[in-house]
């Protein structure tokens, strides 16, 4: 029997303009061996090129979604909550899960991001050893516990 849909290799999405909370976050994830590869996005202008298949991107099909979205709220050029906001407002990206994964406790960004669809907000702990963890855990859960469609 056919599959209705092909197997697609397993693919994250990191949103993080801090070199080392990127570079721990890849350390995390690949030691948990949960995806093919992880895309790493440094500003908020290129992860909506990058999901939306435009500028460099623009080779992508916007079918191809990645199984989640690690997205830092403090972004250069713009934010994560505009960038959150544009890919839960777009029918073709809305079901991708996104989980806010930021230094930021504010009230007023967790009830933002939880206006535009954040799927889950995580603060970024402060310790090394937590932080990976953490990072680890969520990973586990959102690539191989958590169940989606095949879009």
């Amino acid at each position: 029997m056919t599959a209705l849909f092909p197997e697609q290799p397993i693919f994250i999405v990191l949103v993080e303009d801090n070199p080392a909370d990127a570079e721990l976050a890849i350390r995390a994830l690949r030691r948990g061996r949960i995806a093919n590869h992880i895309e790493l996005l440094q500003d908020g202008a290129e992860a909506l090129d990058f999901i939306f298949c435009r500028g460099a991107y623009a080779h992508r099909q916007i079918t191809d979604h990645p199984k989640i979205i690690l997205l830092d709220l403090k972004l250069p050029k713009v934010s994560g909550l505009e960038v959150l906001r544009q890919i839960k407002a777009d029918p073709r990206t809305q079901i991708i899960p996104i989980v806010v994964m930021t230094s930021s406790a504010q009230d007023s960004d967790i009830i933002e991001s939880y206006k535009f669809g954040v799927n889950s907000y995580i603060v970024k702990p402060v310790d090394f050893e937590q932080f990976n963890k953490s990072v680890e855990q969520l990973g586990l859960y959102w690539v191989l516990m958590n169940r989606t469609s095949n879009y």
